[in-house]
């Protein structure tokens, strides 16, 4: 996938079929829409995906709501859904100004060689968010391009958002997170030297540091799975701050990997959390931690 970021000067040669979004976390909506686009390829127009780098949101009002998938985990998710070009537009004060009119004419019709757009009826884009879904049907032929307004879906009863996915995630409801997501939620990084406690109370553990960005549920137990060197382990894992073992330790995910025998230190992991089990407690003594870790282990055998 071609990444194009940081830049307003750029050109694309071949005519390209483009959905404009935020997509954070890349949920059941934005897939709908990315399909759309997928499938204009057979029309001889690349799929292409137009974002924001940072987000309106951020940029306005200087406060990140956090990341349901990090950039890197963005940019990766969109590649594996057909994606073959993708535009992370600098969002600052000067490109937060354009006009509507100016933004479909200059960027996605002279820049992006727009012949067809997909995108939400939540869309919202150019000067004081002048620019909307209907103000984009109505304009975009006049230059060219086919535009397709893409309707919200909707998931027992709820519509799909990630101001949704975000209040699910917060109470630990991994199953409906990754309902409405279409994967599993997870936590990716390359897996760190940590103190051994987990060894010298026998049940070696992998350690990864989440990312500052990157949102978390509640503090606490879930099962798990871990993606090691393109073979998928199951585990438990703890997401949390050790307490028993002081009251300043980072956060970290800290993974049991059933059937896993060897050293990870050093490789990229990806832990999938795929059910809550407990929350994160402090524990008077190393042994009532492993007694309670025993017990885990049992209860999330796969």
């Amino acid at each position: 996938m071609q990444i194009i970021s940081g830049t307003t000067e750029f050109h694309i040669d071949e005519p390209t079929a483009l959905s404009i979004g935020k997509f954070d976390g890349v949920h059941l909506g934005h897939r709908k829409i990315l399909s759309l686009v997928a499938e204009q390829k057979s029309r001889g127009l690349v799929p292409s995906v137009f974002t924001f780098d940072p987000s309106p949101d951020e940029l306005f009002t200087g406060v990140s709501a956090g990341s349901l998938l990090t950039k890197e985990e963005k940019e990766e998710t969109l590649s594996m859904l057909g994606v073959e070009i993708l535009v992370e537009y600098p969002m600052n004060r000067e490109t937060a100004a354009i006009l509507p009119e100016e933004f479909l004419r200059n960027v996605l019709r002279d820049r992006l060689n727009t012949r067809y757009v997909a995108a939400g009826d939540d869309l919202s884009f150019g000067r004081g968010g002048e620019g909307d879904a209907a103000f984009l049907k109505a304009e975009a032929p006049v230059m060219g391009m086919e535009a397709e307004i893409v309707e919200k879906v909707v998931k027992r009863g709820e519509v799909v958002s990630s101001t949704l996915i975000r209040s699910y995630l917060r109470k630990g409801d991994m199953e409906r997170v990754a309902e409405l997501m279409a994967a599993p939620y997870y936590v990716e990084g390359i897996v760190e030297d940590g103190d051994h406690r987990g060894r010298s109370l026998g049940f070696p553990t992998i350690n990864v540091r989440p990312s500052p960005l990157k949102l978390l549920p509640p503090r606490g137990v879930y099962r798990s799975g871990v993606i090691l060197e393109d073979r998928f382990y199951a585990g438990i894992t703890n997401i949390g701050v050790k307490p028993t073992f002081g009251d300043h330790n980072p956060c970290v995910t800290e993974t049991y990997l059933y059937d896993f025998d060897g050293d990870a230190y050093g490789k990229k992991a990806r832990v999938e959390l795929h059910s809550f089990m407990r929350g994160e407690k402090r524990f008077s003594s190393p042994g009532e931690l492993k007694a309670q870790v025993d017990r885990d282990l049992l209860a999330g055998a796969p």
